[in-house]
């Protein structure tokens, strides 16, 4: 008995193991003959494509946009076009028509319709007007949803919002609405779907954000938003970077609006246009400018009013000092920043951390328009600095 009960102990439950036959032996080297037939037959197509990948390179592009590989003895060769495509992108894009889902003209014009897109094109939200236009009229955009690789679904929700068109409830509940009746995107999970969320808050406008566009694609101006959320919308792996909207009048080639003073011609050493909002360091500078009138310009900006600058007037102010500061406000992003590279001043900005927005435009600055931004900086700190500068050059 014990030694039973130890044999079972020893080796546990026995397990009954099928013999390699010979049966066994030809199957598996049957296998091997018929894998290496198979990769000499993929090898042997991939060196005949070689005619196919040249008449491609002829239609869409000269030989030099090509890399090509030498084919072996054979004297083949395989070209493939540079950087993915080439210069040919098979790209269809379907934009959803504001008659064509009930809700969607709610997130563009406001619960009564009464928002119009030209008002909502003007200022730093402008870009979910012009994406949606040039979308329009774009090469790429197919009307067939079928054969679609991507969709854009119009909406101006900061517009509709900063005007009073939808609450932050209404907007929730319009997307929930407009979202539910669009069956590509239930298919895909909304992967292949565009939303833009041209502000500082991205996404988070929409409420319900995390539950219905987590695996969309988010256009926005700013990245980093866990300042005052726990979580941010944006994600690496999918959304992008947009700059904010810049007055046409100032980005068009030929005749701009007005152009960029001589650092020889500009009055002020510095300046700060923008609105207060009770943020210190902003306040800071708003009475730093009354103890140093002729160094530093920064009137507190208004909606409205006599205070309000018009568009040219704003740029006359911005392009007449040599830096343009742009405290933190709401956010780490500023639409100043972007400003300042259309009159060539320097920018000062302060940031808690490098904002996402910043990382396109930060190389091409120092290379086209010879700016710089100056992040990670105390706003006690950079005010001190200022107030130093311009005690010296008295």
């Amino acid at each position: 008995m014990g030694s039973i009960n130890n044999k079972g102990r020893l080796f546990g439950p026995q397990h009954h193991t099928t013999p390699c036959t010979r049966t066994h032996q030809i199957g598996a080297l049957a296998l091997i003959i018929v894998t290496f037939f198979v990769t000499r037959l993929f090898d042997q197509s991939s060196l005949n494509s070689c005619s196919y990948f040249s008449s491609f390179s002829d239609q869409y592009g000269s030989r030099n946009d090509v890399v090509r590989f030498s084919g072996g003895g054979s004297g083949n060769s395989i070209s493939w076009p540079h950087r993915g495509y080439g210069s040919h992108l098979s790209l269809k894009i379907y934009v959803y028509d504001e008659n064509e889902i009930d809700g969607i003209k709610e997130l563009m014009y406001g619960r009564d319709g009464k928002i119009s897109a030209g008002s909502c094109l003007k200022g730093q939200w402008g870009t979910q007007v012009k994406i949606h236009r040039m979308l329009l009229q774009s090469r790429f955009r197919t009307r067939k949803k079928e054969e679609a690789d991507l969709f854009f679904v119009p909406a101006y929700v900061k517009c509709v919002r900063m005007m009073g068109g939808l609450n932050d409830k209404e907007i929730n509940t319009s997307y929930v609405k407009v979202l539910s009746q669009m069956p590509y995107f239930r298919l895909s999970g909304g992967r292949n779907h565009i939303f833009v969320f041209p502000s500082g808050a991205g996404a988070h406008l929409f409420r319900s954000w995390a539950t219905y566009l987590n695996r969309s694609i988010i256009l926005t101006p700013e990245g980093d938003r866990t300042d005052k959320r726990d979580t941010s919308a944006f994600n690496t792996w999918k959304d992008i970077i947009i700059p904010g909207n810049v007055d046409d009048g100032m980005t068009s080639h030929g005749v701009r609006l007005l152009e960029p003073l001589p650092l020889s011609k500009r009055k002020y050493l510095a300046n700060y246009l923008g609105r207060a909002q009770g943020k210190v360091g902003r306040l800071q500078l708003i009475e730093l400018a009354k103890h140093f009138p002729d160094k530093l310009e920064s009137p507190e900006l208004k909606f409205s009013g006599p205070d309000k600058l018009g568009r040219t007037e704003y740029f006359e102010h911005l392009r007449n000092a040599k830096f343009c500061l742009a405290p933190r406000g709401e956010s780490s992003w500023t639409l100043r920043f972007y400003e300042s590279f259309f009159v060539v001043s320097l920018s000062l900005s302060h940031a808690r951390t490098y904002p996402h927005s910043l990382t396109y435009y930060h190389v091409g600055a120092l290379k086209s328009y010879n700016c710089f931004c100056l992040t990670g900086v105390c706003a006690s700190d950079l005010i001190r600095s200022i107030r130093i500068a311009f005690s010296e050059c008295r």
